[in-house]
């Protein structure tokens, strides 16, 4: 007989035995369960310190590698390493992404003759593969129970042929009902496991269920990581204090680790999975709580204070009259900026709501008490937007601004380095370029971040050069949901500007179809000709990319050949020179251009306010919130605006979210739907963000819990600002090792 090779998941007909419909509320357990991208690196998640203890063997610990476990075989190291499983500590701390549970075993025999949820073991006479007649695969299997016959069937699902052959003995476990006719059973859909020669299922188990790589099965996996709970989970060291597992009810990290891998009932799965997330996001809350005492603690800014007649100045360069909810902000930064303690705020607002000229306010103090400020944007296009902004409103003040990006040449970029070194330049606007080791302030007293999300930690931290710590003032015209806020915003004052300026114009949404297109297109060039401008979104640049789908260069061909082959177009995209770019975009801010073909360079900031259309294609690739930064640029001037995007209509996920982008204008309803939808990646992705990423909590599904870490890692900060006493020592270890550096003393998320 085989050997068993893998334990199999597969479709359930019902409820009966199916983890997630067992799971309370809170649902920590469920499928959807983040898969650790870097298992190797969660053992310094839960259990920073390794344990220096003297009654373990010092050959082998859980920093040993994975070749040191008992019966470890050679032919599992490469496989492992493909999960990045390269010790005993990183299979201790690779969690199970789900369960399969098992009903009791029973002996069909004795079943009274209806359908009822049970798991019976037998041995594989018959195997066929066929076709119904609507074309659906089926694969049966006819299992010898005892004296009683078990027909079991699967649909849709050819490739169970190649798993399993006559002579085998399973298990199956699900619904099982008699045959109207002889000792027969039958099952649909049953969950199987392969069980070794002469091995006897008792049932009534709950499997783990591990992410895995070419070359390992479930079975091998539970296997290997069995071995290493049973022989070292006892090494694990505890961080969490006893009075706060006491009071939170948490068991213990040995308890936890095992019957995370090895539960004997849901029960206990579920408490140690609680254990394990409870924990991720305590340690990421007392890392931004430890962040904001730091600096409040440490740090010495510049006491800018305003006055009416500073006040007066400011304003009167701005050619309009600030919005009361621009009012509301600008005096939230003003009362931060005039304490010596060092401004951390983050500014949220919709597309278009004036959130630069709040900026441009703060930057103006800075100027006024004689410091410098420098303002950072995530692209060229968008830099030379700011500069172009800020020369405008100060072409009659005294103020010197100056741009500084990659394409400079050489000459001038020193010449701009030196000046702002001098103190020559007061205002430095432009790209990643400024986190330079050759950049030197003479007096910086605000960094200013535009697009915060798009700039990671360390390019932030790089801009701070002088002798004392600037205000920080980040942006972002993608509102943030209130769970990420709370979650990796939480040192961090938040300011919102909801409303845009009164002037600012609708914009009307539709989700095209097939037949709509011609109609969509004359309405588009119907407007050109009234002296309107257009965008034209595509997916990709290069067709080689993706087949599939619409590229820039082919959009181009076709709407230069066809539809619009009266109207002036360019195209814009990441791979053109900065300097082709930066003409492109004139010329089309000057009208020299009718319509841009672009990519997602067009995001953000770019300020025509004579284009007020906007078609998308392959609108399925994008998020909601990168598609209401799209919608932002055409809702700049005083014409109403105009969007169609059209999608794959084969993707019922994409439409239902298009549906939702066509409906809702609030950019902060967006986010949030956006966020239920497809989690926080595609707002604010660990790379954009800077931090490391969490490994089994989730900030959608894990809401209780992430509030209650919260709260308790501020009671801890409050009691212990340092966490300094000797019952907190092991945490605060794990914390500094595991956010210490990203994060820093005192700097902005």
């Amino acid at each position: 007989m085989r050997k068993p090779d893998a334990i199999y998941l597969l479709p359930r007909v019902s409820n009966a035995g199916s983890f997630n419909t067992k799971m309370n509320h809170h649902n920590y357990l469920g499928s959807d369960i983040l898969v650790p991208q870097k298992p190797s690196q969660l053992v310094t998640i839960f259990d920073m310190s390794y344990p220096e203890r003297t009654d373990i063997p010092p050959e082998v610990s859980i920093t040993s590698p994975v070749t040191m476990l008992p019966g470890f075989h050679s032919t599992w190291t490469s496989r492992l390493a493909k999960l990045h499983l390269h010790t005993i500590g990183d299979l201790l701390f690779f969690f199970p992404r789900d369960y399969q549970c098992f009903a009791e075993r029973v002996e069909l025999d004795t079943l009274p003759r209806e359908e009822t949820e049970v798991s019976v073991q037998g041995t594989i006479t018959e195997i066929r593969g066929g076709r119904t007649r609507f074309g659906k695969s089926i694969f049966t299997i006819t299992l010898q129970c005892g004296n009683t016959l078990l027909t079991a069937t699967w649909f849709s699902m050819p490739y169970l042929k190649k798993k399993y052959q006559v002579s085998d003995s399973v298990l199956l476990s699900g619904k099982v009902k008699p045959k109207k006719t002889g000792k027969k059973w039958e099952m649909t859909h049953p969950r199987i496991v392969l069980l070794e020669e002469d091995q006897q299922a008792t049932g009534g188990e709950v499997l783990p269920i591990y992410p895995l790589t070419q070359g390992l099965t479930q079975a091998t996996m539970q296997r290997i990581v069995r071995l290493a709970v049973e022989h070292y989970a006892d090494q694990l060291e505890e961080v969490l204090p006893e009075s706060l597992r006491t009071k939170k009810g948490v068991i213990s990290i040995t308890t936890a680790v095992k019957h995370i891998h090895c539960p004997e009932s849901l029960a206990e799965a579920e408490a140690s999975r609680f254990r394990f997330i409870y924990q991720e996001l305590l340690v990421l809350q007392l890392a931004l709580a430890l962040r904001r005492w730091q600096l409040a603690a440490t740090s010495k800014a510049p006491e800018l204070e305003t006055d009416a007649r500073i006040h007066a100045r400011i304003t009167s360069r701005f050619p309009f009259t600030l919005t009361s909810a621009q009012q509301h902000v600008v005096q939230e930064i003003t009362e931060d900026m005039a304490s010596s303690r060092p401004m951390n705020r983050l500014l949220q607002g919709d597309v278009g709501s004036g959130k630069t000229v709040v900026a441009e306010y703060a930057m103006l103090l800075c100027v006024a008490h004689q410091h410098q400020a420098v303002l950072m944007a995530p692209t060229e296009i968008l830099a030379q937007q700011h500069f172009q902004t800020l020369s405008r409103d100060l072409q009659q003040s005294r103020v010197t601004i100056a741009l500084l990006t990659g394409s400079m040449k050489t000459a001038e970029r020193k010449q701009v380095l030196a000046d702002v070194e001098a103190g020559e330049i007061d205002l430095l606007i432009g790209t990643h370029s400024l986190a330079s080791d050759q950049l030197n302030f003479k007096s910086l007293a605000l960094v200013v971040i535009d697009e915060q999300h798009k700039f990671g930690v360390r390019q932030r931290l790089a801009v701070r050069k002088t002798g004392f710590d600037p205000h920080y003032l980040v942006m972002s015209a993608t509102p943030i949901p209130r769970t990420i806020a709370m979650g990796l915003f939480a040192d961090l004052d938040i300011s919102t500007i909801r409303s845009g300026p009164d002037h600012q114009q609708p914009v009307h949404t539709y989700l095209g179809t097939a037949e709509q297109r011609e109609p969509w297109w004359k309405f588009f060039r119907k407007k050109l000709r009234e002296g309107r401008q257009g965008f034209v979104i595509a997916a990709i640049i290069d067709q080689e990319t993706n087949e599939e789908l619409q590229s820039v260069e082919r959009i181009y061909q076709q709407l230069q050949n066809g539809i619009l082959s009266d109207f002036r177009i360019a195209v814009v995209h990441g791979k053109l020179p900065a300097e082709e770019k930066k003409q492109t975009m004139q010329k089309f801010a000057d009208h020299e251009l009718d319509v841009i073909v672009a990519t997602s360079v067009v995001e953000v900031g770019v300020n025509v306010p004579n284009a007020s259309l906007m078609t998308i294609e392959d609108a399925q690739q994008f998020g909601l919130a990168q598609l209401h930064q799209f919608r932002g640029r055409i809702r700049r001037g005083h014409h109403p605006g105009y969007i169609c995007v059209f999608a794959s209509p084969n993707n019922p996920d994409a439409v239902e979210r298009l549906e939702t982008f066509v409906k809702t204008l609030d950019g902060f309803e967006l986010a949030e739907a956006d966020f239920k939808m497809r989690g926080p990646g595609d707002l604010f992705g660990t790379k954009q963000h800077g931090l490391p990423p969490l490994r089994i909590a989730n900030l959608h599904r894990d809401r209780m819990i992430l509030e209650q870490a919260r709260d308790d890692a501020l009671a801890l900060i409050e009691d212990d600002p340092g966490l300094q006493s000797l019952e907190l020592i092991r945490l605060r270890k794990q914390v500094l090792r595991r956010y210490g550096k990203v994060l820093d003393v005192g700097d902005v998320g």
